[in-house]
């Protein structure tokens, strides 16, 4: 039966992991590019593939993504910002899709994100909206839906996800007019995974892992792929990398037989 691999890296724009000093450490796209080969995976799923711009400014073309275009030869792109905002931060923005298929039927949603007010650098903000994007594709001569999303951390700005369901509820709508053979991956910035777990299996949707930590900075599984029902996961591993703050999660899927 003919597999497909599938791997999900939060790239935080490129900026490598530096025990020492993360928040100044060195942006070495180059770096990002040899691990994302390192698995020649069939289908590559990315966050923060840019770094967001002071005033919310986009670059075009992407300089990330182009130069992850150029570098990934044989693989077919679908790549969206988020709707420009001029309380924007400068961390990292943008989702992208690779697959060494073609790529069709693409889309993209805005996902709202509450109004709950921090504090950053010394001023009061709300945090801007959140994306996720879609695409399909035939791999072993069946269609395949992806899903790519990054949903606001709550629990960075000392709020609650239960308290403001709205993100997960709209990525559950998605989810459940999905009918075919689907997968979701993303940095879902759950501190709580169960409850996410739990949310997501009432769409019929499994996580590959929740034991292990995806994130370097504190001990969370924040990188999820959830998969349908008509999908089986074969195998599946997190890769420690220091080309980002996350790791790799990287599996391997078969499709289960009618």
């Amino acid at each position: 039966m003919e597999r497909f691999k599938v791997i999900q890296l939060n790239m935080q724009f490129g900026q490598v992991w530096d025990e020492t000093d993360p928040d100044n450490a060195l942006i070495d796209v180059a770096r990002t590019i040899d691990e994302l080969r390192s698995h020649d995976a069939d289908i590559i799923l990315l966050q923060e593939v840019e770094r967001g711009q002071v005033g919310g400014a986009q670059i075009e073309p992407p300089p990330n993504c182009t130069k992850l275009r150029q570098a990934l030869k044989g693989y077919d792109c679908f790549f969206s910002y988020p709707k420009v905002d001029p309380r924007e931060l400068p961390f990292g923005i943008g989702l992208a899709i690779f697959s060494k298929t073609p790529l069709r039927d693409t889309m993209r949603r805005d996902l709202p994100s509450p109004p709950v007010e921090f504090e950053f650098e010394g001023r009061r903000t709300t945090p801007t909206d959140r994306l996720l994007i879609g695409v399909t594709t035939t791999v072993g001569g069946r269609d395949l839906r992806i899903l790519n999303t990054h949903l606001l951390a709550l629990f960075m700005i000392n709020a609650n996800s239960q308290d403001y369901p709205m993100q997960r509820r709209r990525v559950l709508e998605i989810l459940n007019a999905s009918k075919g053979p689907t997968v979701l991956g993303g940095d879902f910035n759950a501190a709580n995974h169960d409850a996410l777990l739990q949310q997501f299996a009432t769409a019929g949707y499994k996580t590959v892992q929740s034991e292990r930590a995806t994130w370097r900075r504190e001990p969370l599984v924040l990188d999820h792929i959830f998969y349908s029902r008509q999908l089986r996961s074969v195998r599946h591993a997190v890769k420690p990398t220091t080309a980002s703050d996350h790791h790799v999660l990287v599996v391997e899927f078969e499709y289960v037989p009618d």
